[in-house]
């Protein structure tokens, strides 16, 4: 049991340091595929080369996209004032290399916000009145210009060489065609949802470095290649019982076109044995992708199909097509095979469970996987705080399925004539106004952890509207 728990909390720790680094990358990434496509239409070897606009790309990867890395980093510490900071010292590592400093602006522009809060919590309350602003303005200019000038010299030097010795190694492995082991550890962990921590933290920041010396990067389609996801649903679309397979189509929409790869991650759940379809799709992709040597001019955010074509370089589309077909195709049978085989659940057998529970619990139970926090709120006999007027859909990076959960239930909502608002947040960034929360039950654990005090509710399939009725329900009878 203690093991258990320390693996969970080791988790717990990993998706928190991967929505750090997503809360970097996500704010920004409208600007990144701006680049992109820019790289893509105007170079020289662009689609409609442009002299004139492909001026715009080296200073957008040099001092841009840096800047508004290590700006949204240190906001994410220290609101307005660490972002401040965060960027003029990132400046420093900029101008102290040849490359693009994106890994430097992820670790200076956080690490200036907190040195300059720390900074402020040691002088709190011994500057004389009247003198506030100018100790306040020149604290943060003098600590910037220093941080910004040893940066310059020292960091900035020391994280290019790190930088290049990371992707010698990426190098490696595609020169020794070994890159497609990578599966083995990417599809799992996206599975436990640290696929920001993967695709924002390492894989985008070295695609970026290989794009601009080579015009492409088979690291963008790593994670983001929807071929493993699809295959997985589609097996469960034929193959499938209950409300696996009901829903299943539905997630295909979801994923395959809209790019929320997290809509097939509670479907790997149910039975993780699909982790080798997941992993066998991956591989299949990767060495398709190295057989044609393809890649993206930047990373596809979300990992849909038609934002992976977007950023698809000229001549490159048979080879990204064949990619995430044959994942598909591998992913499906790999599947298939383990779906037919192994004993499924008794849909029919669950739905009485559930009537049992309900009748035992009385009509008004809230559903089994509730987690209540320590809310100091009224409490109705359901549970659910009274008066409710705020109910976040969180998860990781508050954009993907918590904006499609949050869309699904607050048309619910509004159908129930409920005056109350429904919204998505990262679970890093949750407001403390939120009475109720709703997470996957994989990122409950977080979300409690950030608002002890809301009312937490987890859910195991983002498109399993029984939760949703049963919360909408207790709501309405409440007011």
């Amino acid at each position: 049991m203690e093991q258990q728990q320390e693996k969970s909390g080791f988790r717990v720790k990993v998706q928190h340091f991967g929505s750090f680094l997503s809360g970097m990358i996500m704010p920004n990434i409208g600007a990144f595929i701006a680049w992109g496509l820019i790289t893509a239409l105007f170079i020289p070897t662009g689609r409609i080369p442009n002299a004139e606009f492909a001026k715009l790309v080296d200073p957008m990867i040099k001092y841009l996209l840096p800047l508004l890395i290590a700006y949204t980093g240190g906001k994410l510490v220290y609101e307005t004032r660490g972002g401040v900071v965060g960027a003029a010292v990132t400046m420093g590592a900029i101008v102290g290399t040849s490359m693009p400093m994106l890994l430097g602006a992820m670790i200076l522009g956080p690490l200036s916000a907190w040195l300059i809060k720390r900074f402020d919590k040691l002088i709190e309350g011994k500057i004389k009145a009247g003198f506030e602003m100018l100790v306040n303005n020149f604290s943060a200019g003098i600590l910037a210009g220093t941080l910004a000038i040893i940066s310059l010299k020292t960091i900035g030097p020391a994280l290019q060489t790190v930088n290049q010795a990371m992707a010698s190694g990426v190098q490696f492995l595609i020169d020794n065609h070994l890159l497609p082991l990578v599966s083995i550890f990417v599809e799992p962990a996206k599975v436990l949802f640290l696929n920001n921590a993967i695709n924002q933290g390492v894989l985008s920041p070295l695609g970026i470095d290989q794009a601009v010396s080579t015009g492409k990067s088979i690291l963008f389609l790593i994670e983001t290649n929807p071929g493993p996801g699809l295959g997985i649903l589609l097996a469960y679309t034929v193959f499938g019982k209950g409300t696996a397979r009901q829903t299943a189509p539905g997630a295909i929409i979801i994923q395959f076109l809209g790019g929320i790869h997290e809509i097939y991650f509670p479907y790997v759940l149910m039975k993780p044995a699909l982790l080798l379809g997941a992993i066998a799709g991956g591989m299949t992709g990767i060495i398709t992708f190295n057989l044609f040597d393809v890649g993206l001019v930047a990373t596809a955010s979300p990992g849909s199909i038609f934002a992976i074509l977007a950023l698809t370089p000229q001549g490159d589309y048979i080879g990204i097509i064949a990619g995430i077909l044959f994942a598909t195709i591998v992913s499906f049978a790999v599947s298939a095979v383990i779906l037919k085989t192994s004993k499924q659940t008794d849909d029919a057998e669950l739905k009485t469970a559930e009537q049992k529970m309900a009748t035992m619990k009385g009509k008004k139970a809230m559903v089994a996987s509730a987690v209540v926090g320590t809310t100091d709120a009224e409490l109705a006999a359901d549970g659910i705080p009274v008066g409710t007027r705020k109910i976040i859909f969180a998860c990781d990076a508050g954009m993907g399925s918590s904006a499609m959960g949050a869309s699904v239930l607050r048309n619910k909502v509004k159908k129930a004539g409920l005056d109350i608002e429904v919204v998505n947040f990262a679970i890093a960034q949750l407001p403390p106004d939120a009475d109720i929360v709703v997470t996957h039950q994989d990122l409950t654990a977080r979300a409690t952890e950030k608002l002890p005090k809301a009312y937490h509710i987890s859910v195991d399939n983002f498109l399993n509207s029984h939760k949703y009725d049963e919360l909408v329900e207790n709501l309405a009878d409440q007011k």
